[in-house]
């Protein structure tokens, strides 16, 4: 950033070449916080450039490194713990196509979030600041549509007491959905009007026009699908939290509540959207988590992590079968890339 100031058509006396000084220090104090900031994330960039882009010689699971707050890979099949860090640093992480979401808490006495759009080599390319907690992140296969979510209030889907964000941003047209509150819903034939309607978890198909999401209302949580040009919802189900779409998109793996324990209240299940059958699967434990296909047989998904990490990434088979095994240890948001 500069300035360009008149020259003046006499020599300044030492006062007065203070006072141009002093204003141009005073312009410049505005920008110089912005020039900072660019600084910064240009010089991340170039870190992240020979670590962690997209650019890679196969497919690669991505995921929030635990230890760093980094964004890290590893090959997708291959032993766990041969990874590459050094990428952005997020709370929250999603790729598809040639974009990537990155979700960064900013702590203060009114907590905000970074939306963070990066491209295929992690640089940032536009970011968007929100009121509230980062929670969930989403992006579509083409890498068009971008989905975030984030806690107002609150910290945790086992209570009541919580309220969310949750906004869509179209990279093509530029146009952002700061809230998705406001969407027509329609409940068992009924238009739904209520002051508590909170969404999250928008999954994307592939043609970046119908999606899928959780919607909670007067006690009870839906999986609503809905489209973006109609810009109309509808519930499909009741008890069927973060849905995440299926690559081939004939499935959901979702959430589903199955006992009033806060501390162990869901378990993963995948519903078939042509006959609506739910299949359990075979991790039984309780996941707080919007998972993530790997492919269209596997399943990815964060859980508390052993010896005192914050999460460990498992993967379990989508059609019921097998057992749980670990990917990543210390690690959370896996996505697969490539």
């Amino acid at each position: 950033m500069s300035a360009r100031f008149p020259r003046p058509a006499t020599p300044l006396g030492p006062r007065a070449r203070i006072a141009v000084v002093v204003a141009a220090v005073l312009l410049l104090a505005g920008g110089s916080v912005g020039y900072v900031l660019h600084a910064e994330h240009r010089s991340q960039g170039q870190r992240v450039d020979a670590d962690a882009s997209f650019t890679l010689g196969g497919p690669a699971l991505y995921f929030r490194d635990t230890v760093t707050g980094r964004v890290a890979h590893q090959p997708l099949t291959g032993t766990p713990g041969a990874r590459t860090t050094g990428g952005p640093a997020c709370d929250r992480f999603y790729a598809a196509g040639d974009t990537a979401l990155c979700l960064r808490a900013e702590p203060g006495v009114l907590p905000k979030t970074y939306a963070i759009v990066l491209d295929r080599r992690l640089r940032e390319m536009r970011r968007i600041t929100v009121p509230g907690v980062p929670n969930r992140a989403r992006v579509s296969a083409s890498g068009r549509m971008l989905s975030w979510t984030v806690f107002a209030t609150g910290d945790s889907y086992a209570t009541t007491a919580f309220s969310t964000r949750t906004a869509v941003l179209d990279l093509r047209s530029g146009y952002l959905i700061k809230s998705m509150e406001e969407i027509p819903l329609t409940i068992e034939g009924v238009r739904h009007h209520a002051p508590d309607v909170n969404y999250w978890g928008v999954t994307f198909a592939r043609d970046d026009n119908r999606f899928y999401a959780t919607v909670s209302t007067k006690g009870r949580t839906y999986l609503v699908e809905g489209n973006m040009r109609d810009w109309s919802a509808k519930a499909l189900r009741q008890n069927a939290e973060c849905p995440s779409l299926s690559p081939d998109n004939t499935r959901i793996a979702f959430k589903k509540k199955v006992s009033d324990n806060p501390a162990a209240p869901w378990r993963l299940y995948v519903l078939d959207l042509r006959t609506m059958r739910e299949t359990p699967l075979a991790e039984t434990r309780s996941v707080d988590d919007q998972a993530a296909w790997l492919d269209d047989g596997t399943v990815a998904y964060a859980l508390p992590g052993a010896a005192g990490r914050a999460s460990d990434i498992w993967t379990v088979p989508a059609d019921g079968t097998g057992a749980p095994r670990v990917a990543v240890a210390g690690g959370s948001s896996p996505v697969a890339v490539g």
